[in-house]
């Protein structure tokens, strides 16, 4: 499948399916019902987490704006079609995970998965054992000088490596 490009204000969603967690819960409430009104979908998300029906009916315009959803009237309320099976959508978002965190690598998922001890590049172990670069011995300032900001480097935490 090949995700078209959203064009979002910030810019950090890049593909029409780089969901906001709630547009992720309204699809997900979308996709068992094959098709549905928002009153429908609000019904579906009710158990789990409910809310009012005018932020689902905002949520859906959205996502039909992005193209991830089409709608068509149906007397006074408008009837919502995925045009992403799920099984699309968990693809993309998985390919997403390899490409970003997996540099590609779907064995590197894999072993990650399953517990397996994961190679860290050479390039990521000198981020995390590179000592952080001291900043530079101020001058003793003049009283008729502004004091200036000190400058903060931070450490990448290697945990999480």
């Amino acid at each position: 499948m090949a995700a078209e490009h959203a064009s979002g204000r910030n810019g950090r969603r890049r593909t029409v399916l780089d969901l906001a967690p709630l547009e992720r819960e309204c699809m997900q409430a979308l996709w068992p019902l094959g098709e549905g009104t928002v009153h429908e979908i609000r019904e579906q998300m009710a158990a789990t987490r409910p809310r009012a029906y005018t932020t689902i009916m905002t949520i859906m315009d959205r996502l039909a704006q992005k193209g991830v959803v089409t709608r068509a009237k149906l007397g006074r309320a408008y009837l919502y079609r995925p045009n992403f099976s799920a099984e699309e959508a968990r693809a993309h978002a998985v390919a997403q995970l390899v490409e970003h965190f997996f540099e590609g690598s779907r064995e590197a998922l894999r072993a990650h998965v399953s517990g397996e001890p994961v190679t860290v590049t050479p390039a990521a172990r000198a981020l995390v054992s590179a000592p952080a670069p001291r900043p530079a011995r101020p001058r003793a300032r003049r009283a008729s000088e502004p004091e200036a900001p000190t400058p903060h480097t931070p450490r990448l935490d290697d945990s999480l490596l």
